[in-house]
């Protein structure tokens, strides 16, 4: 597994990215070969003016419709029906994205006769690679992982690693802190003796990556066995930053403010946080200028349907606890919530027909680009609640508050990782998620954050 951006990625997900951009660089010289017929008449295409370009167009255009189709996200592809249709989706998305590039560009255009050709063996080539891939078991790597002790943590862990087979991590069992007899289960794995026993254990499973889950540490942690191990080339991790480092959040669960305090990460130097605000600045009047004939649209649909006022205005906890006024197109009735606020429901029936629509898409969202021009908001950070539940959740959730260290964002990282939030519970998960992007806060990420947005308001996903 490779660590990028405090995360581990598959290994089999980078190789994959890697081979696929080389087959399909490689489709554009056979297809120019199997037009022309002859090696001569090939090497003489691809040496004129902007043949490189032409190549990269379609190689950089085909990666990026099989990563909107999430097939790099390995849980969604894994059954063969599901990798056949998300290749189709690309392929096809791909071929109308160059075909519109093609128009604009037309130094940058294939032929059409080496495009259909192209389009036809980049398909080909990609299904026969992942169909090879699957059987063959390439680039998967098997790690066995054995957790020492039985603290909430590990568990937790464990049924995160069961539930996501691409990562290729093998849970070999537990270790009882006590001298409890083995034979027991934990998260669906057997207890296979005390950790006293981790390093014959170890050598008995053939384990290489010893995970550390006590409930308490002091007086039952082996620290000259795991010493004695980890030299011996066995990796040995805690279960909170393991869990980190393959779901993109941080474990809410024995929590503490010195594991903030000692933690690496949470860095807002004054250039990033600088150069965040010049990003949001510059995207948000970009946008507000290419999507003014939208927002007309819009904001007549709204009005015809259930009147003025079009915009909706709120209150909400930003940078510092402090509260400001948020911006949205109106999809609910004027009556909506006139004494106490609630969450919205998937099926809430005070949103309007046309506020349907706008949800779906997010489009409700896009008036916030005035609150990041004004610096009420960034583009990426966490979601700002309502003052009433800010206030309930800090008293419900531990570390609530921390998430208004950044300003709120228009999109973030937990509104692309995890659904519509809309209970304490679900306030939670978020907050795990917010607090690893304010602990790995960077360009890139928000860069990734908003391309990813993008991908979720196209295909309409997670909208209430």
């Amino acid at each position: 597994m490779i660590r990028f951006l405090g995360r581990y990625i598959p290994v089999k997900t980078v190789m994959l990215a890697i081979t696929e951009c080389l087959l399909i660089t490689a489709s554009v010289p056979l297809a120019v070969w199997i037009r022309f017929g002859d090696l001569a008449d090939t090497s003489w295409y691809l040496s004129r003016p902007y043949a490189l370009e032409q190549i990269l167009a379609v190689t950089l255009t085909c990666l990026l419709c099989l990563y909107c189709n999430d097939l790099y996200d390995l849980q969604t592809v894994a059954p063969r029906a599901e990798l056949i249709i998300h290749l189709m989706q690309s392929i096809g998305a791909a071929a109308l994205v160059l075909a519109l590039l093609y128009y604009f560009a037309p130094e940058l255009s294939l032929g059409r006769g080496i495009s259909v050709l192209d389009t036809g063996l980049i398909f080909i080539a990609l299904l026969t690679w992942r169909m090879a891939v699957d059987a063959g078991k390439f680039f998967r790597p098997v790690h066995r992982l054995l957790f020492a002790g039985t603290g909430s943590s590990g568990v937790r862990l464990a049924r995160e690693i069961l539930a996501h087979p691409e990562l290729n991590l093998q849970v070999v069992g537990f270790l009882q802190e006590n001298e409890q007899a083995p034979g027991m289960h934990m998260a669906n794995q057997q207890i296979l003796g005390g950790v006293a026993d981790i390093g014959t254990i170890v050598d008995r499973e053939a384990v290489d990556w010893v995970i550390l889950s006590f409930a308490e540490r002091r007086g039952v942690m082996p620290t000259q066995a795991l010493l004695k191990l980890k030299l011996a080339g066995v990796k040995v991790e805690d279960a909170h930053s393991l869990f980190e480092k393959l779901m993109g959040s941080v474990m809410l669960e024995r929590l503490s403010a010195s594991w903030l305090v000692l933690s690496e990460g949470f860095r807002k130097d004054f250039f990033l946080m600088l150069s965040k605000r010049i990003v949001d600045v510059a995207i948000a009047a970009i946008l507000m200028v290419l999507l003014s004939p939208l927002f007309l649209i819009i904001a007549l649909a709204i009005f015809i349907e259930s009147g003025a006022p079009v915009l909706f205005r709120q209150h909400r906890v930003g940078f510092n606890a402090r509260t400001f006024e948020i911006l949205k197109f109106r999809s609910m009735r004027r009556d909506a919530e006139p004494i106490e606020a609630v969450w919205a429901s998937r099926d809430d029936v005070r949103i309007t027909k046309v506020g349907r629509i706008l949800r779906r898409y997010r489009l409700d969202e896009f008036p916030q680009l005035v609150n990041v021009l004004r610096g009420d908001m960034s583009l990426v950070g966490p979601r700002p609640e309502r003052p009433e539940f800010v206030e309930m959740l800090g008293k419900e959730i531990p570390f609530y508050h921390e998430r208004h260290t950044l300003r709120p964002g228009l999109t973030g990282w937990a509104q692309i990782r995890y659904q519509y939030g809309s209970s304490v519970g679900d306030a939670k998960t978020k907050l795990e998620y917010e607090l690893f992007y304010i602990k790995h806060l960077s360009l890139f990420r928000d860069l990734t954050i908003i391309f990813r947005t993008l991908q979720v308001v196209l295909s309409g996903k997670g909208s209430r």
